[in-house]
């Protein structure tokens, strides 16, 4: 069964706000392998919501709708379902119900125009709202389902959980199991990865690869069809295992991990101790470390050392080297983290410095320029990025280079291809 998602309101359409909902049901569809054909975002607007209607219904056997199911002029959607549907209102005695509940919960008064939404598409089964007054519609007509629910993410999730996905779970006869996996990426470009994966037909043998960049890395978004489960779990297994081998280096997560909870388990399974000494990121990196439930374990401090006065009496850096190579440069760098991990008697210490703009660079150092130390019992050492022209792109950008030099020292990976 074929799936189109259409998602209701101007304030999506127009971008005031992210159109979460269709990422929520995509993902819950895809997990319960019914696949996805498209998916539209339509405007308040009686008319375009009709034709859309029109043309999804006709293309799919499953169309979900959020969106435009509340209680004000601009709430337009259940007109458009009784009219694509050629059917009435009527009161569903138990929304009528939930709704008083729900007032008088509140201590609120109940009125007209809430009461009003107890009415419901005769032809459709009614999915009850236990987290707001919208209650959301089931149809089924020409052998294909027709759900809406309301565009608050919260009462949407609710509906879709306990009942849309029970329901489709049992009415879908699929031919084919979905299996999808994401391979999060770091410190490389989408091009380049496409480029080091090679014949990317025979890599995948008709398996689909999406490449989702964003201000940390590339997401690697693997999805395999095969007749069943133990199929496709041995081909999306052989065809990881294929791009591992390709780019495994760059790879640092699955899913849902963040580099910084890959970075902090490997402190924590190694019993290593860190401290960081940022300037250009401002406490960014100690910021992502300290997001991760138990970071105490092994992380020991951060010091801000923004100024060329604190890097001198705070981190000890020689004085002479900031006047000779600058604040932004491998040496003072070196000796950021050497200063930190000195100060603070961890097993590692860290550091970065550079130019994140707009303003601030000179002749020989652009905007972008940055330089991450690394300093353990073995080895002090720095090296040399560029990044962009964006303030705080270029903080997301160093932070995460930061907390992949500290993955890929631990991990004894080279950066070098």
């Amino acid at each position: 069964m074929k799936a189109h998602i259409v998602t209701i309101g101007d304030e999506i359409l127009i971008g005031q706000i992210i159109n979460s909902n269709a990422a929520y049901i995509g993902e819950r569809l895809t997990q319960s392998h019914i696949q996805i054909n498209s998916s539209s975002v339509v405007g308040d607007d009686e008319e375009i919501i009709l034709n859309e209607f029109k043309r999804v219904f006709e293309k799919n056997d499953i169309v979900l709708v959020t969106g435009g199911l509340g209680p004000t002029h601009d709430d337009v959607t259940r007109k458009c379902v009784v009219e694509f549907f050629n059917t009435e209102l009527i009161v569903d005695n138990e929304v009528l119900s939930d709704i008083k509940k729900y007032f008088e919960a509140r201590g609120r008064a109940l009125t007209p125009t809430n009461e009003d939404q107890a009415l419901v598409p005769k032809i459709s089964k009614t999915i009850r709202n236990p987290y707001g007054t919208a209650p959301g519609y089931w149809i089924e007509k020409q052998n294909k389902i027709f759900v809406c629910m309301p565009g608050v993410p919260y009462e949407m999730k609710n509906m879709m959980d306990s009942f849309v996905i029970p329901r489709l779970t049992q009415k879908a006869k699929n031919d084919n199991f979905i299996l999808t996996k994401n391979l999060l990426t770091t410190g490389i470009t989408e091009s380049m990865l496409y480029d080091k994966l090679g014949d990317i037909d025979e890599l995948l043998q008709g398996a689909k690869l999406a490449f989702l960049p964003n201000q940390f890395g590339v997401r690697m978004r693997l999805t395999v069809v095969s007749k069943n489960e133990e199929n496709a779990a041995n081909k999306l297994d052989e065809i990881e295992q294929k791009i591992r081998s390709l780019i495994g280096r760059y790879i640092y997560g699955i899913e849902n991990d963040t580099l910084e909870s890959v970075v902090a388990k490997l402190f924590i399974d190694r019993g290593l101790k860190l401290s960081i000494a940022e300037s250009c990121t401002g406490g960014l990196i100690m910021s992502r470390l300290t997001n991760i439930s138990g970071s105490s374990i092994f992380l020991e401090r951060g010091v801000v050392a923004y100024s060329n006065a604190a890097k001198v009496e705070l981190l000890h850096v020689d004085e002479d080297t900031i006047q000779k190579n600058g604040a932004v440069s491998l040496e003072v760098a070196r000796q950021l983290a050497e200063g930190v991990k000195a100060i603070s008697g961890t097993d590692v210490g860290l550091s970065v410095t550079g130019i994140m703009g707009p303003t601030g660079a000179t002749p020989g150092k652009p905007i972008g320029l940055v330089f991450i130390g690394f300093c353990n019992d073995k080895i002090c050492t720095a090296k040399e990025f560029h990044f962009g022209d964006d303030r705080l792109l270029n903080k997301d950008r160093t932070s995460q280079a930061a907390l992949e030099m500290l993955r890929r020292n631990l991990l004894g990976i080279s950066y070098d291809d």
